[in-house]
Formats: structure tokens, sequence, C-alpha cells
């Protein structure tokens, strides 16, 4: 499946803005063959935005995911969008908010929703709730699509976790800042190579806040090869999630064949 990975960090504060960025940039997904497209992490609101995290969340089914939903059927591509989602109390008090990315397929469906699971730093611990599913998946033109959002695929677990419920492409926006570039660099093809997926890496881009986003996404492919790496600036890059190179790279790496789980007991 081709993809494309938008490398962006939109208009912070502005929801009417960056969908105009996700639906310019979504009409040249389309028109360069591909059938899905990636943001940033929290890329429908901006991510250094402070407390206007909270007035701009919405529920996973709110007015911005419908937005998304006509960009994503207007121009038959797939949209995976980082974003605050928040949900209603069950009781009197305030509304959790985590740190999300849905998945819209191409018909406008919502196929998908991930909570962030691991939080990072006293920014993210401050503005949201964690999640507590750590494996959420969806079909997507004959291959299984996980999510994930950046600091998550930093713990092996997680990655692991979706190579054992079968991902095939794992799709990760993320909001990584210097000096952390060796995760992109680094961390991300080995994680494909040892987990035997896909591993679709989105970045943020240049200073935010108090943050400088380094870019860098990536599509890196269970030979540990990125298909695709973008520089440091606003950037749209295309490649090929291949389900006959995954299904022959699973076939030679004995990675996951060769697992030992009743040695790992002490992992949990």
């Amino acid at each position: 499946m081709r993809t494309a990975l938008l490398q962006s960090s939109g208009r912070p504060g502005s929801v009417v803005e960056n969908l105009k960025v996700l639906d310019e940039a979504a009409g040249r997904a389309a028109a360069a063959g591909a059938g899905l497209i990636v943001t940033s992490e929290m890329f429908l609101t901006g991510y250094a935005i402070g407390d206007d995290i909270a007035r701009l969340a919405e529920p996973a089914d709110g007015d911005s995911a419908d937005a998304v939903a006509e960009i994503a059927a207007r121009h038959g591509v797939a949209v995976a969008y980082g974003y605050p989602e928040r949900e209603a109390p069950e009781t009197d008090g305030a509304a959790a908010v985590f740190n999300s990315v849905q998945l819209i397929s191409a018909d406008g469906s919502r196929l998908a929703n991930y909570r962030k699971t691991h939080l990072f730093g006293c920014f993210e611990h401050e503005h949201f709730t964690p999640g507590e599913q750590s494996v959420v998946q969806a079909e997507l033109d004959g291959l299984r699509v996980g999510l994930m959002i950046c600091y998550d695929v930093e713990f092996p677990e997680n990655v692991r976790a979706h190579a054992l419920a079968g991902t095939d492409l794992l799709l990760v926006p993320t909001a990584q800042m210097h000096p952390f570039q060796f995760v992109a660099e680094s961390v991300v093809p080995v994680r494909a190579f040892e987990n035997q997926m896909y591993v679709a890496y989105v970045n943020r881009t240049g200073p935010e806040g108090e943050f400088e986003f380094v870019g860098l996404s990536t599509l890196a492919g269970p030979d540990g090869i990125a298909r695709v790496r973008a520089g440091r600036g606003e950037e749209l890059v295309v490649a090929d999630a291949d389900p006959v190179l995954l299904a022959d790279s699973r076939e030679t790496n004995p990675y996951l064949k060769d697992r030992r789980p009743g040695l790992y007991g002490s992992l949990v």
C-alpha cells in the first residue's frame, strides 16, 4: 500500500487551518497514488499549545472527525491523524483528555482510535490522561494496520505486542524533539526489523513553544531499511508497504519463531 507521510506542524492553535493543510496534502497524496496519508502527533490542533489542548479537544466522533472523513472520501485516501480526544466524564468532574490518533478509511468510515499509553515528560503528564489499550488495529487494503504514538514506539514490549497480534503496518504519529533524533534514525528501523513489520513514523518539524521538532519522518521496512526519509522541514514523502516483501521477510527472518516466552516471565 502506497503510504504518504505528512511531515508538518501545521498551524498550531488553528483546527480550521490544519484541516486545510490536510486537505491539500491529501490531494497531493492521492495524485501520487497513495492509499493512506499519516499526519504527525497532535496535528489537528498543534502540540505545544498549553491549556488550549483541553479547549480544542473533541470526541472521537466530533465535528473534526466528520471534516477529516469528508476529506478522506473526497480524495479517496485513508487518513490517520493525531488530535486531542475529549471523553465526557461518567460522573461530575473534568473531562479526560487523551493524546489520540484516529484512522479514517478512504470512504470516510471511522476504523480505529488509539489513545497514547506512554506519556512523555511533564508537559504530557500535565495535559493528558494515558490510554489503557496497547494494541489497536484495523484492516486496510489487505494489511493489518496498527496505531501507536511517538514515545510508545520506544518501548520494545509495545511494538512486540503488535507483532504478536499480526500488525503489518504500524502507524506512529510523533512529536520527536531535539536531541532525540536517533530514535527516527536508528530505533525505528530496528523496531521494524526485529518485529517484522513496516513502521511509518511521522514527525512534526521546527520550533514550537519550548520544543524543537526534528522531522526525519520515515517508512521503515521489515529488513530494517528506510524506504523513504524526510529532511528537517515541511514535507510530504511517499513510499510503499509491500505485502509480498513482508511475507518473504517473515519467512526468512526467525525472530518471532525463535522466541522462548517461557524465559521472559520476569519482564512482567
